[in-house]
């Protein structure tokens, strides 16, 4: 990583995918409307920083380091947070697309996913122990051999969850969307 840093710093309306984002650490930024598609963010670091309306598809995030990151309202179609430094990890996403995002075998206990959309989205082997997805879109969302322990779904929708395959100790469900636990077994409920 480079010598930059920046701290307190508040981009808008930045088009990184002209002009690239200096590597380097990131501490307490808010990035609003910016675009980061396809971005290369490889090794950044950012400490608890906003990212608030940022089109973020596809962004390139190994090594990169979320400590304390929240996204509200952004696009981030098929980034591989799987790639991301672990120590540290922590994330928040709020009204935001997160469609066919891999998080394979991360640790997030206590992640908080609120008004999303997950549609293809891999969480096979993560620990999501007390995750929270609240009034989220789940379709076709991968959850194999995955801790969900006193994970919230109760306002969640789509998802479909194999409890032989999962933990689900104490795990939150809702009563209208229980036919997301039962579908492989092939049967109505009406």
């Amino acid at each position: 990583m480079s010598g930059n840093f920046s701290s307190e710093e508040h981009y808008k309306k930045s088009d990184f995918t002209k002009t690239p984002l200096p590597n380097g650490e990131y501490e307490e930024c808010t990035f609003s409307d910016c675009s980061f598609k396809s971005c290369d963010l490889s090794g950044f670091r950012f400490t608890d920083c906003t990212f608030d309306g940022c089109e973020m598809s596809l962004c390139k995030v190994s090594d990169t380091t979320f400590a304390g990151a929240t996204f509200r309202n952004c696009k981030l179609s098929g980034v591989l947070f799987t790639d991301c430094n672990t120590f540290g990890l922590s994330l928040k996403f709020e009204r935001c697309i997160l469609d066919n995002a891999s998080f394979y075998k991360l640790k997030l206990k206590g992640i908080t996913f609120k008004d999303s959309k997950l549609t293809e989205t891999d969480f096979t082997e993560c620990d999501l122990t007390r995750a929270v997805f609240a009034d989220c879109d789940l379709k076709n969302a991968a959850f194999d051999h995955t801790n969900l322990e006193q994970a919230d779904f109760r306002s969640a929708k789509n998802y479909t969850i194999d409890p032989e395959n999962n933990k689900l100790r104490k795990a939150k469900f809702s009563l209208h969307q229980v036919g997301g636990l039962l579908q492989k077994y092939q049967i109505e409920i009406s």
